[in-house]
C-alpha cells in the first residue's frame, strides 16, 4: 500500500512538472495594454485610463474585457467603446457626434509589437 502511493505521488510529481516545463507563455485576459490601428495610430489602456491616439489621457468606464469613453470637444456627443475580441484584437466604435461608426462596421485594432533593442557590449559604438 505504501509503495503504490509513493509511485502515485511521484507520477503526480512528474505530471506537474512537465506541465510546468512545456506550458506556453501566458496572456493577461484583459484589455489593458497597448493597441495599434493599421495606419499608424495607437493608444494605451491602463484601468480606467487611456490615452488616445491624440495624445489626450482620458478616464473612461472600464471592465476587464472592454473599455468606452466620452470624446471631448472635437466630436462633442460621441462615445468610443471598445470589446477584447481575443488576447490580441479589439474591436472599436464611434457612436454619436460626427465622426460615428455605421452599426455592421467597427475598427480593428491589435495589441502592439514590443521592439527592443539590446544596449551595445562595452566599448563599441551605438549604431547610429
Amino acid at each position: 500500500m505504501a509503495a503504490r502511493r509513493v509511485l502515485l505521488l511521484s507520477a503526480l510529481s512528474a505530471m506537474v512538472i512537465a506541465a510546468a516545463l512545456f506550458a506556453g507563455p501566458a496572456f493577461a485576459d484583459a484589455i489593458d495594454g497597448t493597441w495599434c490601428n493599421g495606419d499608424g495610430r495607437n493608444m494605451q489602456i491602463n484601468g480606467p485610463r487611456i490615452v488616445t491616439p491624440t495624445g489626450a489621457d482620458i478616464l473612461g468606464q472600464y471592465s476587464r474585457h472592454a473599455f468606452s469613453y466620452a470624446v471631448g470637444q472635437a466630436d462633442a456627443g460621441a462615445t468610443v467603446s471598445m470589446v477584447l475580441v481575443n488576447e490580441s484584437t479589439i474591436h472599436l466604435r464611434r457612436d454619436g457626434g460626427a465622426s460615428r461608426t455605421p452599426p455592421e462596421a467597427y475598427e480593428v485594432w491589435r495589441r502592439c509589437e514590443v521592439i527592443t533593442r539590446s544596449p551595445p557590449a562595452r566599448g563599441l559604438p551605438r549604431p547610429s
